[in-house]
């Protein structure tokens, strides 16, 4: 019987050690996708500009991949769902709102320019701070319930933070920081990922079922960051059919990637 216990302690304290390696690996990574806002000087802005488009209708597809492909099915397959839930989703749809609304501060996804103003730097630096500590949150809840939802949801923030940082780094430089000043700051907002996923483990070592609450809140941050913010970054310009369709394509495609997951699970 001793042996047994040890033996549930060993599997137990190595599944634990593998969900943190796993969890602190993925928001390092996150991270250090901030510094891909010097691609802001390689590429001509023009050309930036379409290719964002491209990338923020993959980021939506997604998101809302990851949303109801992976978070809400895994959610309903372990713990069931009723009103609670829908009220979890609702609360995270809701604090998203009031962070844009109340620290001006929005997923902005286009360089910064005087035809494309945006808020000020240091406020856009601590929204962003916000948002990068709930993506800690959601990953750190991810790999709480497995290794497989975590993957998918680590890629599903990767994917909206790739065009995120780029507009981020613009609006600083638009603001006044130098290049070096500007990756370093939206480095150290990035940074806050870590410490979101490292709440969400010792939370999750201390409460039992605490990822339920955590996916459910991640799905309406998702949902709310994809349809309100992602989607109509699309509609700006007049639509052309050609543009229209390779959007479409590459939103379905981000939806793929997301389903592909299931079968590689």
């Amino acid at each position: 019987m001793n042996a047994l216990f040890n033996q549930y302690l060993i599997g137990t304290e190595l599944t634990i050690m593998i969900v943190w390696f796993y969890s602190l690996i993925s928001v390092i990574l996150v991270s250090f996708i901030s510094l891909i806002g010097v691609l802001t000087f390689l590429l001509k802005e023009d050309y930036l500009k379409k290719i964002l488009l491209y990338l923020v209708s993959f980021s939506a597809g997604g998101l809302f991949g990851d949303v109801f492909i992976h978070l809400i099915p895994e959610v309903i397959e372990e713990f069931g769902f009723g009103i609670n839930g829908s009220i979890l989703i609702l609360s995270g749809i809701t604090v998203t709102f009031i962070m844009e609304k109340f620290l001006q501060w929005r997923h902005c996804h286009i360089p910064t320019s005087h035809d494309h103003p945006h808020s000020f730097a240091y406020m856009n630096l601590f929204g962003d701070s916000i948002h990068n500590f709930i993506d800690g949150l959601i990953i750190g809840g991810s790999y709480l319930t497995n290794i497989s939802l975590g993957v998918a949801t680590t890629l599903a923030v990767i994917f909206h933070e790739i065009p995120q940082e780029i507009g981020d780094f613009g609006i600083l430089i638009y603001g006044g920081f130098s290049k070096s000043r500007a990756l370093f700051f939206n480095f150290l907002t990035a940074i806050m990922a870590i410490v979101g996923v490292i709440i969400a483990l010792t939370l999750g070592s201390l409460f039992q079922d605490v990822n339920q609450y955590i996916l459910l809140f991640s799905a309406g941050n998702f949902i709310y960051i994809a349809g309100s913010d992602l989607i109509p970054e699309l509609h700006k310009e007049e639509p052309i059919l050609l543009k229209s369709s390779l959007q479409l394509i590459a939103f379905v495609f981000g939806i793929i990637i997301m389903l592909s997951l299931v079968f590689l699970e």
